[in-house]
Parts: structure tokens; sequence; C-alpha cells
């Protein structure tokens, strides 16, 4: 995250603010679900898994999507 110039301020706000572009109930140990908000016009995606048992949620990765590897919109990969 860090090493990719994303504050914590910044995975908040996509966490809270961001749009929800894909669920994966069947990751281990928790599911997870992948969330994409735009920060000054730079997209974001943060994947954060949910623990139901303690209501947390543990930020996996964020990271700034690839236009080699992500549509124009960076919600569906190419």
């Amino acid at each position: 995250m860090f090493a990719r110039n994303i504050s914590i301020d910044e995975v908040k706000t996509v966490i809270q603010k961001g749009e929800q572009i894909a669920s994966y109930p069947n990751d281990q140990p928790y599911p997870s679900c992948l969330i994409l908000s735009y920060i000054n016009d730079r997209p974001i995606h943060v994947v954060v898994a949910t623990n139901s048992k303690t209501d947390s949620c543990i930020v996996v990765t964020a990271y700034e999507p690839s236009g080699e590897i992500w549509k124009e919109d960076f919600r569906t990969r190419k």
C-alpha cells in the first residue's frame, strides 16, 4: 500500500465511499470483495476481507488498477 503511494486515509475513503465491483465469497479464511473509488481522479482498488464473527474488515491489498489489465471503467478486466 505505502509502496504504491496510497495512504491510509485514501484506503479508508475507498472503503467508505467506493463501489463494490466484485465479490469473492469463497475466499479463505474470510470472504472478500473488490472496491473501486476515485481519489482526485485517480482510480484505486481495495480488496477487503470480512470476518463476520468479529464484525471486522481486513485490508488485503490496495492498488491503482492498470489500464493494461482493466477496461477504461476500471470495473471490468480485459
